[in-house]
């Protein structure tokens, strides 16, 4: 469905990454936003999720933010669903979308983003952020490399939980959901994303940019080794069993 003005945008997250990018999103016009997030507003948030206020402390982030976009930009199609991602609810969400942004903090939900999207062969962009630096890659499934093709597994919780404590910078999480909304709008307008098969990395120390391409793993079951080298679909490509993270 892509370039059409009835593009599906489902955004995980509204928080540092999920924000930006549905403001760039509702800017733009022409697709209809679905916000999810389970989380309600904390104070902390405050300093780097801007569409919030002071007064919105312990509402549900979906739903204030699904209301700020739509008197900033009144055409704007926008549903906020407050829940979570999960492996009952994945599959049917990510089938209702024709694009997925990836706008978690949780590694473990970053997978099933990944798993969810592959199988539905819709295509999807990551975003990751960590302390000084951010990483955004657009994965469109059975023909450029997923997550499992860099990374087989999540991390271990002791990992998850070092990563959490190093925080993140707002502006770099600013910048890293522009691009992710970026990449919805190649999809939107029918050209291919600019980071499929590629992994932006950015430093805000240096300011410096690095885009590296990413090999399709052999055996990963997306398929786009395969497809890569012409060679016919392996059984069961594309179907990740859901939840098996």
């Amino acid at each position: 469905m892509s370039g059409s003005v009835h593009t599906r945008v489902l955004i995980v997250g509204a928080g540092g990454l999920g924000v930006p990018a549905a403001i760039r999103l509702a800017q733009s016009g022409g697709v209809r936003l679905t916000l999810l997030d389970p989380e309600p507003i904390e104070l902390s948030n405050l300093a780097r999720q801007v569409i919030y206020r002071t007064a919105d402390v312990g509402l549900a982030k979906a739903q204030v933010a699904a209301r700020r976009l739509s008197q900033e930009f009144p055409g704007v199609d926008v549903n906020p669903v407050v829940g979570a991602l999960g492996p009952d609810n994945a599959p049917a969400l990510v089938l209702r979308h024709d694009f997925i942004i990836d706008g978690t903090d949780d590694p473990p939900t970053k997978f099933l983003i990944n798993d969810a999207s592959v199988a539905a062969r819709r295509p999807f962009v990551y975003g990751g952020v960590l302390g000084f630096s951010g990483q955004a890659m657009t994965v469109v499934p059975g023909r450029s490399a997923c997550l499992r093709c860099l990374f087989e597994a999540p991390p271990a919780q002791g990992e998850i939980a070092s990563c959490r404590e190093a925080g993140i910078l707002g502006p770099v999480a600013g910048i890293i959901g522009a691009i992710q909304a970026e990449e919805a709008l190649s999809f939107v307008r029918g050209e291919q994303p600019a980071l499929a098969g590629k992994i932006l990395t950015y430093d805000a120390r240096t300011s410096r940019t690095r885009i590296a391409a990413v090999s399709a793993r052999r055996g990963c079951q997306c398929g786009a080794y395969d497809y890569q080298r012409g060679l016919p679909a392996a059984p069961g490509s594309g179907a990740f069993t859901q939840g098996k993270i």
